[in-house]
């Protein structure tokens, strides 16, 4: 009988998984598996348990929000031939799940993480020590998007919350960065930048625009300066507002394979929603291809 690992982090959602848990399980059975369960207490659990026992399965399945995910693509990315892996999200974000198309409605998240067809998708590889699977970013936008509710900004709506922070645009701290890129280098004093592999960002859609490859080798950059002058504050808030390209020119926005950030001071950064350490120097490189999750390749009615 296929063997399957499904890690499950109780608290993520307001436990929304609870009431959903015996018909999950069942559908898993039903489907073939010995399904071995694991119940997350604290960080880094859902990582630990993957490294520990991946290898011994033919699926791995996951449940909860970003944090959950990351732990459990960090976990494959230590395996020597790991398994594909489900994800049920559960989170009040769930950007990556978003990329992956996949629904909110559990029992259908359950199927396509059992069922599903495998898709290979890049990996992020920050300075040479930590892995993340949509992004990696800093700065003011990155702290707020994070720490306001997922209820508030399905309230606010986009352009209402982006109104709410350029308000305090130019009392953003800034950073003044070197940042190379393939043949290029930009200098300047930056207000946020990400670097991203996703549709989503914090539960917004389009910061990032055009088509977002998961498995071409490149992630999508965005770096904002501070503003100097009138003209530059109007054009950049009309960016973030509007996504319009004619202001394009005033933020960085770009394809990377593999980037190298210089700063001044160490900055603190967000790997997946999750605090990733201060670096003066960064280094983030894309591993094309490196994991396997299951996709809903339906399109959303």
């Amino acid at each position: 009988m296929k063997k399957l690992l499904f890690v499950v982090n109780p608290r993520s959602g307001k436990g929304r998984i609870k009431n959903k848990l015996l018909d999950i399980l069942d559908l898993f059975i039903k489907c073939g598996y010995e399904v071995e369960i694991f119940i997350t207490q604290k960080p880094l659990d859902a990582r630990n348990i993957v490294v520990k026992k991946g290898d011994k399965k033919q699926l791995i399945i996951c449940s909860g929000g970003d944090g959950t995910l990351n732990e459990a693509v960090c976990g494959l990315m230590k395996l020597k031939t790991p398994p594909p892996l489900g994800y049920i999200p559960a989170g009040s974000t769930n950007d990556y799940a978003s990329s992956l198309n996949l629904p909110r409605q559990m029992m259908q998240a359950a199927q396509i993480a059992v069922l599903g067809v495998g898709t290979k998708v890049d990996v992020g590889y920050f300075c040479g020590e930590k892995y993340f699977i949509y992004i990696a970013g800093f700065g003011a936008f990155t702290e707020v998007s994070y720490l306001t509710p997922q209820d508030k900004k399905n309230a606010l709506g986009h352009q209402a919350y982006i109104m709410e922070a350029v308000r305090h645009l130019t009392g953003l701290k800034s950073y003044h960065m070197k940042i190379t890129w393939e043949d290029h280098v930009v200098e300047d004093d930056f207000i946020f930048g990400m670097v991203t592999n996703t549709i989503s960002v914090a539960g917004f859609k389009g910061l990032i625009k055009g088509d977002v490859a998961l498995n071409d080798g490149y992630f999508e950059c965005l770096f904002i300066p501070r503003p100097k002058t009138p003209l530059e504050f109007s054009n950049i808030v009309t960016y973030l507002l509007l996504k319009d390209d004619k202001e394009a020119e005033f933020v960085h926005r770009f394809q990377a394979r593999k980037l190298e950030i210089q700063c001044e001071e160490e900055v603190d950064w967000v790997l997946d929603g999750e605090f990733g350490g201060s670096r003066s120097k960064v280094v983030i490189e894309n591993l094309r291809e490196k994991v396997e999750i299951r996709k809903n390749l339906m399109k959303k009615q």
